[in-house]
């Protein structure tokens, strides 16, 4: 009697021991998994260019291993139990039809009790290790750029840039005061917005750059930013609801008009871009007719490059974003993504425009 005792426990808590991994095995979650590990549980997720990127990815597969261990675990019990207590192995034993019926067996209630509250304490933690570790604002950024989204493209302007001891103030203080002026109707104005004596064309919560990149349907827009760098971005709306989204960033955030009363953090920063390339961003929200080809494009260069970039367009004012891509030796348009037609003729699908070389 003693030896099946000591059997069941040791049985029992094999079982606990393995339920209990599946959970733990998280601990790893901020660690990279094998190769072989990610290229079957990656589920054909893109590899992150930024240190959160790694993070959110590495998590991922973590949670996927865990999950296949706890399966593993109760197949396993699943199996066992359908054939060691199955009706045709009863009968081929001499046995009843169904096994001895136990009840209130408080050790294995436990188990089954504990374990699961374990492993899902385990997921909250690394859930919320790494949302913090993504959405921290402590990464000192050297970069700022103000970004907003409009039906149905981009506006990109750099607000500051610190790079290489660099001290670039790039807010134009002349269009900002314009913006503020239209918080408030005047006194008398016709169909007065009623909620809190706010404009309904209130453009004062969005922020305006000396040093700005438009999209338009004949141009993708082509954000510059440095590598290995912090950088910080600002997000809002100027109509409808947006999305700001870089694949390669494995993360998305929504573009609000009016952020701060929408209750909305505008900022997310990110602690470096560690590949040059470029990279395709999106709208990740149905936002409209054309939202579907509401595309930029980020072109991560040396920070030696980014710097002779603004360099070249604090310098010339006038000159285009292509002009100054070319002028440091870069593709002069974007190469991710075409331009969208504006025509509502495109049922052939034909909806994109060559853009000159």
């Amino acid at each position: 009697m003693g030896q099946r005792n000591k059997r069941t426990f040791a049985r029992k808590a094999g079982v606990a021991g393995a339920l209990a991994l599946g959970g733990l095995a998280l601990a790893g979650c901020d660690v990279q998994a094998p190769t072989a590990v990610e290229n079957l549980l990656g589920f054909g997720w893109p590899k992150g260019v930024t240190p959160e990127a790694e993070a959110m990815y590495n998590f991922w597969i973590w949670v996927w291993v865990a999950a296949w261990i706890v399966g593993f675990v109760m197949w396993g019990l699943f199996l066992t139990a359908i054939f060691r207590w199955s009706a045709k192995k009863a009968k081929r034993d001499g046995k009843g039809e169904f096994p001895r019926q136990t009840q209130y067996n408080v050790p294995l209630e436990m188990v089954l009790t504990i374990v699961p509250i374990l492993i899902i304490m385990t997921l909250f933690f690394f859930t919320v290790q790494t949302q913090q570790k993504v959405t921290a604002l402590d990464k000192d950024p050297k970069v700022t750029v103000d970004v907003t989204a409009f039906q149905w493209n981009w506006k990109f302007g750099y607000a500051e840039n610190r790079v290489n001891g660099e001290n670039y103030n790039g807010a134009d203080e002349a269009r900002q005061a314009e913006a503020e002026k239209t918080a408030h109707d005047p006194e008398g104005v016709d169909n007065p917005n009623p909620i809190h004596g706010k404009s309904k064309g209130d453009l004062s919560y969005l922020n305006y750059n000396k040093i700005e990149t438009v999209g338009s349907t004949e141009e993708v827009p082509v954000l510059v930013l440095p590598s290995d760098t912090a950088i910080e971005f600002r997000l809002a709306s100027a109509d409808v609801s947006h999305a700001f989204w870089v694949p390669e960033f494995l993360f998305k955030r929504d573009v609000y008009a009016h952020p701060e009363a929408n209750a909305q953090e505008r900022s997310f920063q990110i602690e470096s871009i560690d590949k040059q390339g470029a990279f395709v961003g999106r709208c990740a929200e149905m936002c409209g007719t054309y939202h579907s080809m509401m595309n930029f494009e980020i072109r991560v260069v040396s920070p030696e490059d980014f710097n002779a970039y603004m360099d070249f367009r604090e310098k010339n004012p006038n000159a285009t974003n292509a002009e100054a891509l070319k002028e440091i030796g870069q593709d002069p348009y974007a190469v991710t993504t075409h331009p969208f037609s504006g025509e509502r003729d495109t049922a052939d699908g034909d909806n994109y425009v060559k853009t000159a070389a």
